[in-house]
């Protein structure tokens, strides 16, 4: 398991005085870019495999509630994978300074090419970083249909 301390500052906190939506989504984020680079996934083995990472969804379900001045871990597992490392889902959980799991996230997202915007798998080489790290009980292998779990189609307004 990856984990990454953060501070709870007050601009992370709400009009209700707790931990904000989007920070949590701010420390989901840079705790993901940190295992990535991690793996040796940097911006620039990025931008020289022009490939960069996509969000299909972040489920998060709150236990508890974060407060200003006492810092906060999330943690990163990497739960699923496709075969080809194109698709991938994380799990995150938030654990308070006394180590209580107060949130819990599942993701799932993709690598796109930056040339073609187009879903892509990872080279063979920037695939087998993943294979130095654990697979947590209940990882599975992804395919295309898994996906597809919590498809939405848009409804335009026009």
């Amino acid at each position: 398991m990856f984990l990454k301390e953060f501070e709870v500052r007050w601009s992370d906190v709400d009009a209700n005085r707790h931990l904000a939506n989007s920070a949590y989504i701010n420390f989901m984020s840079h705790t993901r870019m940190a295992f990535l680079l991690d793996l040796g996934f940097g911006h620039e083995v990025m931008v020289k495999n022009r490939i960069g990472p996509v969000v299909f969804y972040e489920h998060m379900y709150y236990f508890k509630e974060l407060f200003p001045g006492k810092p906060v871990r999330v943690s990163l597992e990497v739960m699923g994978m496709s075969e080809d490392g194109c698709f991938f889902e994380f799990h995150h959980n938030f654990y308070d300074s006394k180590g209580k799991n107060v949130a819990h996230c599942e993701m799932m997202g993709a690598w796109i090419s930056l040339e073609t915007r187009q879903l892509t798998p990872l080279s063979k080489e920037l695939l087998s970083r993943f294979d130095q790290i654990e697979r947590p009980e209940g990882f599975r292998v992804l395919t295309k249909e898994d996906t597809r779990k919590f498809a939405k189609k848009p409804k335009d307004l026009v």
